[in-house]
């Protein structure tokens, strides 16, 4: 019998205590909205802000590139908030799986990235990463580095799971 079964068992004989399991799929899930917060930021701040080589769409003028940003900006606060207040409340109720929660920020910003490069960049062509260069090695780049947080995130998600009893 694991020990999280034992655990299971006692709360089931004993209704008034509050043994609380963790909860690694919740805790996977809330991480992504961190994750997908961070790589967010970390794009607008980097690639917006400091290199200037893009705004969030650049089919139009600059004052629409730069709502656009803004609009990136607040939907990047708005998941980072989310998610962090989510891990807290699994933390306060001691369900919180830390190694889950990890696997899922990076899950969060390797899907992220990815579905940027691919979507926002190729499919939608919102922006490029860069203007007036030859594009495949930025492309390159920036999906391999996407395709390596996710390979991460798997692995973690993988090594945190309980060995079956």
């Amino acid at each position: 019998m694991s020990e999280r079964d034992v655990l299971t068992d006692l709360a089931a004989r004993m209704p008034f205590a509050s043994i609380a399991l963790h909860q690694p799929h919740a805790s996977r899930r809330t991480a992504l909205l961190v994750g997908i917060g961070l790589m967010a930021g970390i794009d607008e701040l980097v690639f917006h802000q400091i290199l200037g080589w893009h705004h969030f769409y650049d089919r139009s003028t600059p004052a629409i590139g730069l709502l656009s940003d803004g609009l990136l900006h607040a939907a990047e606060l708005i998941a980072l908030v989310a998610g962090f207040t989510g891990l807290l409340k699994l933390r306060r109720r001691n369900q919180l799986d830390t190694r889950q929660a990890w696997a899922g920020v990076f899950l969060g910003m390797g899907g992220f990235q990815l579905f940027d490069g691919l979507i926002d960049h190729k499919v939608l062509r919102l922006h490029q990463i860069r203007y007036g260069v030859e594009l495949w090695p930025y492309d390159l780049v920036w999906n391999l580095s996407a395709l390596s947080l996710l390979l991460i995130g798997l692995v973690l998600a993988r090594r945190g799971r309980p060995n079956p009893a």
